[in-house]
């Protein structure tokens, strides 16, 4: 037995292992040790508070429609899960999704053009709040495919259509309607029926603020009476902001017509109204019944909406789409065709410089402006 097997000092096996030698002060992470940053800290918590603060003063509305255009980019994956035979995550949102998910909009779905675009923002905006990426190269792309569908008249027959301008004329008939109302061929009831006087007066003030400020029919719902003073011009009206727009002052003055004149029509309406016994300081607007009591709540957007498509309807203007939008291109088209100030336009009706939508009714409005037929000896 050797010395060393009697003290049990054997030596274990060891394998080497070729490696350089450094000096301590170059080894990576050498001399380093995790510090715990509380302003990182604090940083990253606001963060995360804003985006929750940014989520929750979202309007329900803009939340619901997203949340819908997610699940239909759900069902696009299952659809191309199906062609192609492998399904891709909801997060892969590159160039070559994206436009797919337009041609199966448009081929498969056969949605509008209008509503694609708007499928297109939802994604995008939920793509993000979920915290994928989302490149601007990729909306981009898909908006450059959506664009000849935009110009394709059989593709815009899907959906509803563009709201249509008012005339001058057309607003006087819809201001000046009879206020007894023949049922239509197809309605059950035979009863004539007899527009209760504090609805007529109402729906003239809604109609021609609203042409006047090209309010949104959100903005014309949360108008209060203090939103609009009096003032030796005719009013100020100031709208409130909706769905993160910013606020705005409108000047509107005095009209050449006593049914369509703003100022005029908006205190016959609240005399009217404050007589039957309104708050004079709640709402500007409020909803009236079939026997002429007015309720105490506001009246609500899709309300406001209603009352210009239902005075166009009384006044017999057919064949055309009036909504509440329609408020909004009739301030444009009639302010282009009688020399206002692009400019005035644009911030009357809060739109932003570069918004298409506004340039496109600058567009109506300047149609016969100077048009190439003219004067040139046809």
């Amino acid at each position: 037995m050797t010395i060393a097997e009697q003290y049990e000092t054997g030596l274990e096996p060891l394998e080497v292992v070729d490696a350089e030698l450094v000096e301590d002060d170059a080894a990576p992470g050498a001399g380093t040790v995790a510090v715990h940053d509380p302003a990182a800290a604090v940083l990253q918590a606001l963060d995360t508070d804003a985006k929750q603060y940014l989520e929750d003063i979202r309007p329900k509305k803009t939340r619901d429609g997203y949340a819908r255009d997610w699940e239909i980019w759900g069902e696009f994956h299952d659809w191309l899960a199906e062609q192609k035979g492998s399904r891709l995550p909801l997060s892969t949102v590159t160039v070559g999704t994206f436009v797919a998910f337009v041609v199966y909009l448009d081929q498969v779905v056969e949605a509008p053009p209008t509503t694609i675009e708007r499928r297109i923002t939802g994604v995008t905006s939920e793509a993000r709040r979920r915290g994928f990426t989302v490149p601007k190269e990729v909306t981009v792309a898909a908006r450059r495919a959506l664009k000849p569908l935009r110009l394709d008249k059989e593709r815009q027959k899907r959906g509803r259509g563009q709201a249509a301008s008012l005339s001058p004329a057309d607003l006087r008939a819809m201001a000046e309607a009879p206020h007894e109302r023949k049922p239509l061929p197809t309605a059950r009831s035979r009863r004539v029926y007899r527009v209760p006087e504090l609805a007529r007066l109402r729906d003239q003030a809604l109609n021609a603020l609203k042409v006047a400020v090209a309010g949104r029919n959100e903005e014309m719902s949360l108008l209060d009476d203090c939103d609009i003073s009096a003032v030796d011009e005719g009013l100020m009206v100031s709208v409130p902001s909706v769905k993160g727009r910013p606020a705005r002052k409108d000047p509107v003055t005095y009209g050449e017509h006593r049914s369509t004149c703003p100022v005029r029509c908006w205190q016959a309406y609240r005399d009217a109204k404050l007589a039957a016994g309104a708050d004079p300081d709640g709402p500007a607007f409020l909803p009236v019944d079939q026997w002429g009591h007015h309720g105490t709540q506001r009246l609500s957007p899709d309300g406001v909406g209603r009352a210009l498509a239902r005075s166009a309807e009384y006044a017999g203007l057919t064949g055309r789409r009036i909504t509440g939008h329609s408020a909004r291109r009739t301030l444009v088209t009639l302010g282009i065709k009688n020399g206002k100030r692009v400019d005035k336009l644009r911030k009357q009706g809060g739109w932003s410089a570069n918004s298409p939508v506004f340039w496109e009714y600058v567009d109506d409005g300047s149609a016969f402006e100077d048009a190439p037929t003219e004067g040139i000896g046809l």
